[in-house]
């Protein structure tokens, strides 16, 4: 019996997360249709990342929130608008109004607690993969200056006891 599972062509993955996030957009397209108001007790988390391409906030919540920002869409928010890949809402910050304007690709979370319903999304950004950064001092390849140690078998190994001090 095989018991590994080849990789897939398909990208199944991206598919369903993109599927969940038609989700999201299905659900504030109806607030947007019965008036802009959240029906009984129903209010939204919405979780999202601030450094996304397309996402649309205020300098000074840019600046607060660099890589994650969660909004709550309850009972003060207006112009909510819901395109195909992005929605847009009006909120106040500190009294402050603001207009957001936020791609679906961009959400990482949808809660509507009165309901116990949730979606948690991986990022589908490619920019928003790590910053590239200085290889590290002491993972030089063989052959060069930096530490190398061969087992043998060949393969590059150092062996660290962290037990007790005698």
């Amino acid at each position: 019996m095989m018991t590994d599972t080849p990789d897939s062509l398909i990208p199944y993955d991206e598919i369903v997360q993109e599927a969940l996030r038609a989700v999201v957009g299905r659900v504030l397209g109806q607030i947007v249709d019965t008036g802009g108001t959240l029906p009984g007790t129903h209010h939204f988390y919405i979780t999202f990342k601030t450094a996304a391409p397309g996402v649309s906030i205020p300098t000074h919540l840019k600046e607060r929130f660099p890589d994650e920002m969660t909004i709550v869409l309850q009972n003060k928010f207006w112009d909510l608008t819901v395109a195909e890949d992005h929605f847009s809402v009006g909120l106040s910050f500190n009294q402050v109004p603001a207009k957001l304007e936020i791609p679906f690709a961009a959400i990482t979370a949808f809660v509507d607690p009165a309901v116990d319903f949730g979606l948690q999304f991986q990022a589908t950004v490619a920019d928003l993969a790590p910053e590239p950064h200085d290889d590290a001092e002491n993972d030089a390849p063989e052959g060069t200056d930096g530490p190398s140690v061969t087992t043998e078998d060949g393969s590059n190994v150092v062996t660290v006891d962290f037990g007790k001090r005698k």
